[in-house]
């Protein structure tokens, strides 16, 4: 709730009744008013333009109305209330002091001896709750395994259909990892595979990876997961001026498998939003072109820095490593988590399948169901 509020024609300050205060301007607040000629009832989305809104937009009047806000701007004389609990949720008057590669509050980062989240195939397939703690964790952590399935091909399109829907490539609706005669790919052959994030080439990148596993008899061929958000604060502690070369200038990725595919990609291997949080991390040796678009005099630096940031990975003490059995599965955020494998022998058999799907469709369907469910949200 709200204890008090005062104004101004152009900002009103309030303060809530934890004692915080926080202040709001006037086109902030009729920008975002929640009566309903400004947002649809339905599904909130906005009715009015940037361009209605009166360029001389002023506030008259701001009192606390049962400890909600309430509003009146001119020239229109229109009066609008904003819930107490609202405004905390989306206050901006606030401390902005952040070193540059900040992660968000909700993501949780890891290394080895990290207890990997799991969930059983029936149980979230019936249980909302199973369901959504597992998506959940898949946002928290960027990595969650599934176990009990089923060992029929084609399973893994069922994951997918948990929360939305899969992402087509040139691989198809999804692919095969075995080993293959003449492979397009070097994950279709018992070589063990550097930590990586895959198809950087692509530009958007598919941001979740499903693999399932339908056979697994042959030795070896363990599966190695890498929080690549923990290596790349690792890179930042020890070397900042590093952890700034790759934030601050672009890789070049390429992929060419057959003659009617090219991709092509430009993007750093550790990707920051305008205000420094890390919401990327690209890292495919396979796949790197040669990198152009570094100045000169930082060339050898940023080679230093791409030297180190796959020490940091290749770290035994940075992987979660387990064999997927017949029948389980695992997801990875594919903008943060890397994912390896060891080598495996000729003998016995190894069949995964792997599709690609979006994290919008996650984080919508988890966000509905937290909405849904909000005591259990907390």
């Amino acid at each position: 709730m709200l204890r008090s509020a005062t104004f101004d024609t152009s900002v009103v300050t309030v303060e809530f009744d934890t004692g915080t205060k926080a202040r709001f301007h006037a086109i902030w607040l009729r920008d975002n008013a929640l009566d309903p000629e400004t947002r649809a009832p339905g599904n909130g989305q906005r009715l009015i333009t940037i361009g209605d809104i009166p360029t001389d937009i002023s506030v008259s009047a701001a009192e606390i109305s049962n400890g909600d806000l309430s509003v009146t701007f001119q020239p229109e004389g229109k009066t609008v209330t904003f819930p107490a609990d609202w405004l905390a949720a989306h206050t901006y008057d606030c401390d902005r002091t952040r070193k540059n590669g900040w992660l968000a509050p909700d993501l949780t980062t890891w290394q080895r001896g990290f207890d990997a989240p799991d969930a059983d195939w029936s149980d979230v397939h019936t249980s909302p709750t199973a369901k959504r703690d597992w998506l959940a964790a898949v946002a928290e952590f960027g990595f969650a395994k599934l176990t009990g399935g089923p060992t029929d091909p084609e399973s893994l399109l069922q994951v997918a259909d948990l929360f939305g829907y899969v992402r087509e490539t040139n691989y198809g609706p999804y692919f095969e990892v075995r080993t293959e005669v003449n492979p397009t790919n070097l994950a279709y052959t018992g070589l063990g595979l550097q930590a990586h994030t895959d198809n950087p080439y692509r530009d958007p990148v598919p941001t979740l990876q499903i693999l399932y596993c339908l056979e697994n008899s042959a030795e070896g061929g363990d599966s190695i997961v890498v929080d690549g958000f923990r290596a790349a604060q690792r890179l930042r502690e020890l070397n900042p001026e590093g952890f700034d070369l790759l934030a601050g200038y672009p890789a070049r990725f390429e992929y060419k498998g057959s003659d009617d595919v090219c991709l092509r990609s430009r993007r750093p291997m550790i990707e920051l939003s305008p205000d420094g949080e890390m919401v990327g991390i690209r890292f495919n040796n396979r796949s790197s072109a040669p990198f152009v678009d570094v100045p000169f005099d930082q060339m050898q630096a940023f080679y230093a820095a791409y030297r180190q940031l796959g020490e940091i990975i290749d770290d035994p003490n940075m992987g979660v490593s387990f064999k997927l059995e017949p029948g389980e599965s695992f997801i990875v955020d594919n903008t943060r988590v890397l994912h390896a494998r060891l080598g495996y022998s000729g003998s016995g058999t190894r069949w995964l399948q792997g599709c690609y799907a979006d994290k919008d469709g996650l984080l919508s369907t988890l966000a509905a169901m937290q909405l849904a469910q909000p005591e259990a949200a907390e």
